[in-house]
């Protein structure tokens, strides 16, 4: 047999394309061709395969080998199609019988002593060899992360000669059972009742957590703006076995999945020196950003100004779509980006206007051009502004300690319990005509909305805003309709504090 066809997978966004790697052997002088379009890791896996046939006990043919990883048009990049290429030589050479080749699909990058490597994304790649229909051959190291894929049949190997052990039909390779992970536990998560004071903060926190809803917190340093972000995950609920799923992929991409962190949600706080393509993905061969690597869970943007303008207008279409298109002259991906923002920043470049003991040395020119690196456009997509104030010493020392995290979860549970029963998403993944059907607020609620679209210029975006937040917190309430109250409160947190 010169012919060997065995498939594997590439990655694509979160998508995993079929590739068919194709090995024929022919008459001449001995070569090593490979073509479909890889890339230069790809290419290098001639002298990685090479070696690893050699030093597996095997003869490596003295032919002319051609190796097409059709389709031709896809890009094709790192190690992970070594194994395929080597299993594809051998069955192609007649050294290994291939038994069952039809029905898997082989994925890892080979050592030059025949030994099997991780690569990233296996959790893509199972899942889409579950859709196929076939059994996935792969690194041991990545077992556990591919098990978690439902209807996934994983097969791990520690080398090639164990999947050539198996292919030959003397001994099988085992069958990694389902994962049975459970949630991550929450004790290593920073406890609310540690954010001494801050009542508004808390609550904002809280009604944040509710409905998903954006935040942003205003206030000089030192007043635990930084502290009340990071206590956000832990007032959120559990994530769901798709989003874990998905959450967990696109970790895998980066490589970064750590099993200890099933079912926790991401908190994300990136530098404000990160790139546009750092932020939101990117790369010659597209990468997830941080906002993808948030999704489902917290970013957290501290010194908000301080990013660069370009960077910040790059989050206005993910906030409205919860997703990213990353496009390059031949590659298209799309992740998923449903991330909840916290934003953070300071009222002027020196950080004390407003203080109540200490004094700002900024000019109003300085604050205007400071508070003005945050676009309009970008402000009107954040549901919640709420000032973080200074604290005296005395309230600081004498305030009691707030309530736990646990408690306002379950709080938070029971709203979003309200929201996924009555329209099937949170409320601020509410669509406009969605909005009408569940946020129409009671008579005198009508009535207050009215007089705070007139007297504030509010936009369309903003009417719409203050109606899911409306919505959030009557479900907090436990009322069938916004009221007059809720209302008024929703409308504060888009005036609390003038930050333009």
């Amino acid at each position: 047999m010169s012919l060997a066809l065995v498939r594997s997978r590439a990655l694509a966004g979160l998508d995993a394309p079929e590739v068919t790697v194709e090995v024929h052997l022919a008459n001449g002088l001995p070569a090593f061709s490979l073509v479909g379009l890889p890339d230069t890791e790809v290419r290098e896996a001639r002298d990685r395969v090479r070696a690893a046939i050699q030093t597996s006990q095997f003869e490596f043919p003295q032919r002319r080998i051609t190796v097409n990883l059709a389709p031709a048009d896809l890009p094709k990049e790192g190690g992970r199609f070594d194994l395929a290429i080597a299993v594809g030589i051998l069955v192609a050479s007649g050294q290994v019988a291939g038994q069952g080749l039809e029905a898997a699909e082989f994925c890892g990058e080979l050592s030059l002593t025949g030994d099997l490597r991780a690569v990233r994304g296996v959790l893509a790649v199972a899942l889409a060899a579950a859709r196929g229909g076939r059994a996935l051959v792969l690194p041991a190291d990545n077992a556990a992360e591919a098990a978690l894929a439902s209807g996934a049949r994983v097969l791990p190997a520690a080398s090639l000669l164990a999947v050539c052990a198996h292919l030959n039909g003397h001994v099988a390779l085992p069958v990694q059972p389902a994962a049975a992970l459970q949630p991550a536990a929450r004790a290593g998560v920073p406890d609310l009742a540690d954010v001494r004071g801050q009542l508004q903060a808390r609550r904002a926190l809280e009604v944040a957590a509710a409905g998903a809803h954006s935040i942003m917190m205003f206030g000089p340093p030192g007043t635990g703006k930084s502290m009340l972000a990071q206590r956000l995950p832990g007032l959120l609920p559990t994530m769901s076995e798709d989003e874990a799923v998905e959450s967990a992929a696109l970790f895998s991409l980066e490589g970064r999945f750590d099993p200890a962190h099933w079912r926790q949600r991401p908190f994300r706080a990136p530098h404000h020196s990160a790139s546009a393509a750092a932020l939101v993905g990117g790369g010659a061969t597209p990468r997830p950003g941080e906002i993808s690597l948030a999704n489902h869970g917290v970013l957290f943007l501290d010194e908000l100004p301080e990013f660069d303008r370009r960077v910040l207008e790059a989050l206005r279409e993910p906030l409205e779509t919860g997703a990213v298109t990353v496009s390059r002259v031949r590659r298209r991906a799309e992740f998923p980006a449903r991330f909840q923002l916290v934003a953070a920043m300071n009222p002027c470049p020196c950080g004390y206007a407003g203080h109540p003991t200490r004094r700002c040395v900024c000019s109003p020119e300085q604050v205007a051009r400071y508070r003005g690196r945050v676009s309009g456009p970008l402000l009107d997509r954040i549901d919640l502004v709420v000032e973080v104030p200074a604290l005296a010493h005395e309230e600081l020392v004498a305030a009691a300690p707030g309530e736990g995290s646990e408690a306002v979860r379950q709080r938070v549970e029971a709203a979003r319990a309200i929201q996924l029963e009555r329209q099937g998403v949170v409320n601020a993944r509410l669509e406009a005509g969605q909005v009408d059907r569940h946020c129409t607020p009671d008579t005198a609620g009508a009535a207050l909305l009215k007089q705070a679209m007139a007297r504030l210029n509010l936009s369309a975006r903003a009417y719409h805003r203050i109606l899911r937040v409306a919505r959030t917190l009557a479900d907090l309430a436990g009322a069938a309709r916004p009221g007059a109250a809720q209302v008024a409160e929703a409308i504060q947190y888009r005036r609390s504090v003038d930050v333009r």
